[in-house]
């Protein structure tokens, strides 16, 4: 982790390096360039309005003769030499020919130099004349303008102005040094940015491998705690819902392993139980040690019943993985409730006539039909009548059958010894047996009730139960009548 919070600073810091280094530099060279030309342009300017002020001021000032000037007078020099002092400019004025004849600087030097001849084709056409030279007896470069000296069409000559540029230099040095500095604070700041956004990424980025790590190891409830609202949550929010799923389905996993090894040992409990009655029964007659008939009959008797308590575990275990993988599929049909109340009831009244329990059919008039398989809808009343019938003595069992909007609402209720709340919840688990202390006076597999609920599903119907020991017990079903099938196809049609 600690090599990749360096590459990201890496990164990082070259990234941001790079930009300020190039928008800056990039930025200075135009500043520079355009502040240049803009500098230059407007002194430029300015000269030829001050030159063009001291053509106004000494142009009736020229000493001609035979119409050529011949040089200027004491006032005019003194003008010179104020315009010199207000504009802090230096003058020349020179003659057609391009000699110089006066200069606004008292010692004079270059009186009688001549101008270059391509300044002077220029000024005595009318044009304004603007360059930067390196005159012999100046030690700075200057910027001069030289305008046409004289008046309307008549032109005596040339005024050059002369100023230096040094000043214009130095703002554009100024402006440099100004960049650099600013380079390099960005560079600094760009450092102190990288370095608080590398650790910014860095310790979210550990905490989320540190988790990871955990989650790797098996330790899914680990979670990362991360107080952004940035991308790198957004990934911390994934680990967290992975890590919970994860954590569903160790737990499921532990859950399934937990019901497998429960259903390992209650079928084997279960088998061995009558396997081992059976055995010492069948020893008992093949050694010849029952010699009396009635005996022998009883013997047998026991034999028949476990080997049909066995066939009901096994055909029960097959309903209920049937029933787990999706591979039963439901004939439905609209099933009388009714009548299968009454089927189921006078099918169990003699069982329950042997203990002094009473059946009791109660269907609504009207009582519309349900859309089920019947066989599998006498399979569910059949499972939660014997219940019944096995744990009510000296009591009464009640089917009760009313109608309910687009359901049909089935109790089937005793006064037997009931449930307690601690084995309420369980009731639907397989191999549960409630009572296991009379368990082998009311025999059964303990699938019951398991099955049921899967049927019940399987018919988009619920299952609910209400119970008090030593009162009773109401299990309530609601299962879907046949018009609330008509109107759902009519609505999907």
């Amino acid at each position: 982790m600690l090599g990749m919070s360096k590459s990201i600073f890496r990164r990082l810091l070259f990234s941001y390096l790079i930009t300020v280094l190039v928008g800056i530099g990039v930025a200075g060279v135009l500043m520079s360039f355009f502040a240049k030309e803009y500098f230059y342009e407007a002194k430029q300017d300015e000269l030829l309005r001050k030159a063009k002020k001291v053509n106004v001021a000494i142009q009736d000032d020229a000493d001609m003769d035979n119409g050529l000037v011949e040089g200027i007078d004491e006032d005019t020099l003194d003008d010179l030499v104020f315009f010199d002092e207000t504009f802090d400019t230096r003058i020349w004025v020179f003659k057609r020919s391009g000699e110089i004849i006066a200069t606004s600087m008292q010692e004079e030097v270059f009186i009688g130099k001549s101008v270059a001849n391509s300044i002077v084709k220029k000024v005595i056409q009318g044009q304004d004349v603007i360059t930067e030279l390196q005159f012999e007896g100046l030690d700075d470069p200057m910027l001069s303008v030289a305008v046409p000296w004289g008046k309307k069409d008549e032109v005596y000559g040339g005024i050059v102005l002369h100023a230096p540029i040094e000043g214009i230099e130095r703002t554009i040095d100024q402006m440099r040094e100004t960049i650099l500095w600013a380079t390099l604070f960005g560079l600094v700041l760009s450092t102190a940015m990288v370095s608080y956004l590398s650790w910014s990424i860095s310790r979210p980025l550990k905490r989320i491998e540190r988790t990871a790590s955990e989650i790797g190891r098996g330790n899914y409830n680990e979670r990362v705690h991360v107080s952004t609202t940035d991308e790198i949550a957004d990934l911390a929010n994934t680990i967290n819902t992975l890590a919970e799923k994860l954590e569903r389905v160790e737990q499921e996993r532990r859950n399934l392993e937990q019901v497998r090894n429960d259903f390992l040992a209650n079928v084997s409990h279960e088998l061995r139980t009558p396997l081992t009655g059976m055995q010492g029964f069948l020893e008992a007659l093949q050694d010849g040690l029952v010699e009396e008939e009635a005996a022998r009959q009883k013997y047998y008797k026991v034999l028949y019943n476990e080997t049909m308590h066995l066939n009901r575990l096994v055909d029960d275990l097959l309903d209920l993985m049937k029933l787990e993988n999706n591979e039963i599929t439901l004939s439905r049909f609209p099933v009388d409730p009714a009548e299968l109340m009454n089927k189921i009831a006078f099918t169990f009244q003699p069982e329950a006539a042997d203990k002094g329990t009473s059946i009791e059919v109660e269907a609504a008039e009207n009582l519309p039909k349900i859309y089920a398989d019947k066989d599998r809808l006498e399979q569910i009343l059949n499972n939660l009548v014997k219940n019944a019938v096995k744990f009510t003595e000296q009591g009464t069992i009640r089917l009760a059958a009313e109608p309910d909007g687009e359901w049909v609402v089935i109790t089937v209720a005793d006064t037997g010894i009931g449930i307690s709340q601690d084995d309420l919840n369980r009731i639907w688990e397989r191999f549960f047996k409630v009572d296991r202390g009379r368990s082998k006076k009311n025999a059964g597999t303990g699938l019951g009730l398991a099955i049921v609920r899967e049927l019940v599903e399987l018919h988009e119907g619920t299952i609910t139960v209400e119970s008090e020991p030593e009162k009773g017990t109401d299990f309530t079903l609601r299962l879907p009548t046949v018009e609330r099938y008509k109107q759902r196809g009519s609505n999907g049609s």
